[in-house]
C-alpha cells in the first residue's frame, strides 16, 4: 500500500508518517522501481503502536525505548514497568500543576463580577499584581 492508503488506514496525514520515519519510529518501507513508498502490515501496526502511546502522553524518546524492548521480547519487563511508574508520577505532578492552575483561575473569576467597567476589572488588577510581585521576586533575586 502507498503512504495515503497509510494514512487513511490509520488516521493521520501523510506528514505524520514521514516524520516518524525520519525520527526512526516507523521502519522505512521498500520503494517501488517508481519511488513510491510501499507500506506493509508492520507498518500499520507499528503506526498503532505509536498512535497509542501518544495518546498516554509518551515522549517520542519513551516510544523508541519501547519499541527497543519490544525486539528483546524475552527480558524481564522490569524496564518498561519503571518508564511508566515515572511516566505516572509525571502526569501525577502535571495534575498538581493543573489544579493549583485551576484554583488560581477561580480566585481570579471570583475576584470580578460582570456589571464592573474594565478600569475596575478584578481579574486584570489581579494579573496585574501577580505580575509586578514576579518582577520583584526575580528583581531582588539578582542583587548581591
Amino acid at each position: 500500500m502507498r503512504i495515503g492508503q497509510l494514512a487513511q488506514i490509520a488516521g493521520v496525514d501523510p506528514q505524520t508518517i514521514r516524520f516518524y520515519e525520519q525520527r526512526g519510529l516507523l521502519p522505512l518501507p521498500d520503494r517501488q522501481e517508481n519511488g513510491y513508498r510501499i507500506y506493509t502490515k508492520r507498518h500499520i501496526e507499528q503506526l498503532a503502536f505509536i498512535r497509542r502511546c501518544r495518546i498516554l502522553d509518551l515522549s517520542l524518546a519513551e516510544i523508541r525505548e519501547l519499541q527497543s524492548y519490544q525486539d528483546g521480547p524475552h527480558q524481564p519487563c522490569t524496564a518498561v514497568n519503571a518508564m511508566l511508574d515515572d511516566h505516572i508520577s509525571h502526569v501525577r505532578s502535571q495534575i498538581t500543576a493543573l489544579q493549583t492552575l485551576e484554583k488560581q483561575l477561580v480566585a481570579l473569576r471570583a475576584s470580578c463580577n460582570d456589571g464592573r467597567e474594565i478600569s475596575a476589572c478584578g481579574i486584570l488588577a489581579g494579573i496585574s499584581e501577580e505580575s509586578k510581585q514576579q518582577l520583584c521576586r526575580a528583581g531582588s533575586g539578582n542583587k548581591r
